[in-house]
């Protein structure tokens, strides 16, 4: 991937010294405004190519519309829930967080739940300092032997799953997306929700909140559960539905509730944080001096890494991106965009593009990896010229499905090393190019069926015509351009001459006007690359 410019980075919330520290260190400029309204913080980021929070502040879509400059959100730690992501990716803004950060501050705070609720240590300790000595109140149970039901095998999920073994609990757990064989590795068996809910004796959910995950714990999976099951929430409020919770504790389905998240933070509704049986914490699970000092270093360091074309970590709407770190991937980067933009003005009058298929073509898996980099790249260079289109690899897909574009990407195994085909359709005429890296060099090989003698070198003034066969045309053509004050610097044209063709000159400036080549020419286009 090309560098990503960040000069200036906003901090929006308290995070760790060495998060500013590191970027400056890096030669990024950074102001630190904390307790923003929206509205001081929409006036506040258009100066800015970076924003990094925490999860105070909501990065909405007015917020991300207002940032001309901005190019990165940063989040130092793991949810983005308070960026509106949608609209970050419609703007070509990569949205980052922490992934790892806090993994282990929030696997020991779900044990510390998990043993206060089969303890009953909190409200024997409140107890206590009311001058209570009440022993048979507060009898518990052992978590040995007992099953624990763990929702979401990630990093977090696997970190609580290896410590409650250490206490002789059997751990089963459900993952759509980590494989059986891999959890099992670290003891967890995998099974349906509907197999799990009827054997545990606690819960502990770390997903997501996404559409699929809200209210996955309800009234009536409660009622698929063991009667006196105890559930924990360090993950995200509305996992588990709230008021099912309660009503489930009030019957005694659900024995006990650890909660450190809630729908509404801080929660106006105070049944579930008052009931006798629910433990609750003010969103604890990444406060831990270890969590945010990692967490406000990793996203430090995470932008450097990306500002020094290194590697990408924690993007979680530029997956695009995360093969283009390498010379040659950044060389196929610039040849579809150096397509694409042909292609845009060879097309120019005959407009809206309806279709683009992009085919990769070569021998070895590398060709084949870079299908999807290489297809949002030659969108990058058919779209980024049209009007009010801001295009980058990031929201080019979004940007052509607005534009009605049906998109196509293909490999085809052949000899023929490092070629990408491309044809599009604008108003029901097909143009088609294919080129290649030759020397480091994007280069034309071929434009509608007009296959170039030498490879056209994809870089400075272009001029295309196309013209039938002529040997008058070149000598003319340099009368013009010489008569509008513009020199030829390189001349390719195609090996067949039959019908109408094909040429590409290399010119020292783009004309200000195409018209005076018309009498020449059937079509002409230029570009500057």
């Amino acid at each position: 991937m090309a560098p990503i410019c960040i000069k200036t980075v906003l901090i929006s919330e308290s995070v760790d010294p060495r998060c500013r520290a590191i970027l400056e260190e890096n030669g990024i400029r950074v102001t630190e405004k904390q307790s923003m309204k929206k509205e001081e913080l929409i006036a506040e980021i258009k100066d800015y190519d970076g924003l990094v929070v925490r999860s105070a502040t909501k990065v909405t879509a007015d917020v991300i519309n207002a940032a001309d400059n901005l190019k990165i959100i940063g989040r130092a730690g793991t949810g983005v829930d308070n960026v509106d992501v949608d609209a970050a990716t419609n703007k070509g803004v990569i949205v980052m967080n922490t992934p790892s950060g806090n993994t282990i501050s929030a696997a020991e705070l779900t044990c510390a739940l998990l043993m206060s609720l089969s303890r009953n240590v909190p409200q024997a300790v409140m107890s206590m300092k009311q001058g209570n000595w009440d022993r048979k109140k507060f009898m518990g149970a052992e978590l040995y032997g007992k099953v624990l039901g763990i929702v979401g095998l990630g990093r977090i999920g696997k970190e609580v799953a290896t410590r409650m073994q250490a206490f002789g609990m059997r751990t089963i757990g459900y993952d759509p997306i980590t494989p059986p064989e891999v959890s099992a590795s670290w003891g967890v068996e995998q099974m349906s929700l509907e197999q799990l809910w009827p054997q545990c004796d606690y819960i502990t959910v770390h997903t997501p909140l996404m559409p699929s995950t809200v209210g996955l714990l309800n009234d009536e999976t409660f009622a698929k559960c063991k009667k006196g099951v105890k559930v924990v929430n360090c993950a995200r409020g509305g996992i588990i539905d709230e008021e099912a919770l309660l009503r489930a504790l009030e019957s005694g389905q659900c024995g006990g509730a650890g909660l450190d998240v809630f729908i509404e933070e801080p929660p106006k509704n105070r049944s579930l944080v008052n009931h006798p049986n629910v433990i609750s914490c003010p969103h604890l699970g990444a406060s831990t001096t270890e969590a945010q000092a990692r967490c406000g270093e990793d996203i430090a360091l995470q932008i450097v890494d990306m500002v020094n074309g290194k590697n990408l970590v924690g993007a979680v709407n530029a997956q695009v991106l995360a093969g283009t770190f390498s010379q040659e991937s950044q060389q196929l980067i610039r040849l579809g965009e150096a397509i694409g933009a042909v292609l845009h003005s060879c097309s120019a009058s005959r407009k809206p593009f309806s279709h683009a298929h992009i085919i990769t073509q070569g021998s070895g898996d590398f060709m084949k990896s870079c299908g999807g980099y290489l297809t949002s790249a030659v969108l990058v260079g058919l779209l980024k010229h049209e009007s009010g289109c801001s295009a980058n690899l990031i929201n080019i897909q979004s940007l052509a499905k607005e534009s009605g574009i049906a998109v196509n990407q293909s490999h085809c195994v052949s000899e023929e090393a490092g070629l990408c085909k491309v044809e599009v359709v604008a108003d029901g005429h097909s143009y088609k190019a294919s080129g290649s890296v030759q020397g480091g060099v994007p280069v034309l090989l071929e434009l509608s069926g007009s296959v170039f003698r030498q490879p056209v070198s994809l870089t400075g003034n272009l001029l295309f015509l196309q013209a039938s066969a002529d040997p008058q045309l070149l000598p003319s053509v340099a009368g013009v351009l010489a008569s509008e004050g513009v020199q030829i610097e390189s001349f390719s044209a195609p090996a067949d001459h039959t019908g109408d063709v094909w040429y590409c000159v290399g010119v020292s400036s783009l004309l200000q006007d195409l018209n005076v080549l018309k009498p020449l020419v059937k079509n002409v286009a230029q570009l500057s690359i």
